[in-house]
């Protein structure tokens, strides 16, 4: 999977699991395991994003 690919791909993980993080504060439910979710997914995104920059 090339870079671009695989970022547009955690961008897509991220915007679901922030959809199912609102569901879960709108309903009181435990949000801790998706924030770090989320946390990591970010870390991810910075990553690839310096292999992108490292590539042009």
């Amino acid at each position: 999977m090339d870079l671009q690919s695989q970022l547009q791909e955690l961008k897509q993980d991220y915007v679901r699991l922030q959809d199912d993080l609102e569901k879960r504060e709108s309903t009181g439910q435990e949000v801790d395991p998706l924030v770090k979710q989320l946390e990591q997914i970010e870390n991810s995104i910075a990553l690839v994003r310096a292999q992108i920059d490292q590539q042009s």
